[in-house]
This record gives C-alpha cells, structure tokens and sequence, in this order.
C-alpha cells in the first residue's frame, strides 16, 4: 500500500517537472514509476541474493508483504534515487534552456512577421 502512494507521488513530481520544461508529462511519470520500481526490484533481489548466501533456509520462512525493516529501508532509498535523478534531469533541463536561442530570435525574417 505505502508502495502505491510513493509511485502516485513519483509519478506526479516527474510531472510536474516535464510540465515547467514543456516536456510530455506522461513520459516522464512512467520514468518515475520505472525508476521507483526499477530500484525496488534490484533492492530487494540483491537482498535476496545476500540471504541466500549468507542463511539459505530463513528464504522458506520470510513473508515481504508487509511493513518489514527491510521494506522500509528499500522504501527510504527509493526514494532517495528518485530523488537524486529528479535533480540530475532538473539541472540538464535547466542548462538547455539557457543554451538554446530564444523563440524570438527564431523568428526574425520570418515572412509572418513581415
């Protein structure tokens, strides 16, 4: 459940974003979700993968779908990395608007102007 609010909330702060630099919305709130997500999965299978080698019979007795100590911390840590790549595509937007011409020098010695 709390993963559903975290990707509501990912996909409307990607939003958001692709919105005040004129990008498509949608696009960039399935890059949210994928990111979210994407982490999630590696989190987790790479913990897995360490309970497995490190105690291979507790994979029999763990139950992941409730709130669990590791849910929680992978949970926090998602967050951080949507987090980090938000401000990673923020400043790259941010930098392509400043290098690119503005619209009205585009426009001069256009015949609509004239």
């Amino acid at each position: 459940m709390m993963s559903i609010f975290i990707l509501i909330g990912a996909y409307r702060y990607y939003a958001a974003l692709a919105e005040r630099f004129g990008k498509t919305k949608w696009h960039f709130g399935l890059l949210g979700i994928g990111i979210y997500l994407g982490f999630q999965v590696a989190f987790l299978f790479c913990y897995g993968f360490y309970i497995a080698l490190t105690n291979p019979g507790s994979l029999q007795d763990n139950d992941y779908t409730g709130y669990s100590l590791v849910n929680v911390i992978s949970w926090l840590c998602a967050i951080v990395v949507v987090w980090g790549i938000y401000q990673f595509l923020e400043k790259k937007f941010t930098k392509e608007t400043i290098h690119k011409p503005s619209l009205e020098i585009e426009e001069i010695g256009s015949k609509e102007n004239v």
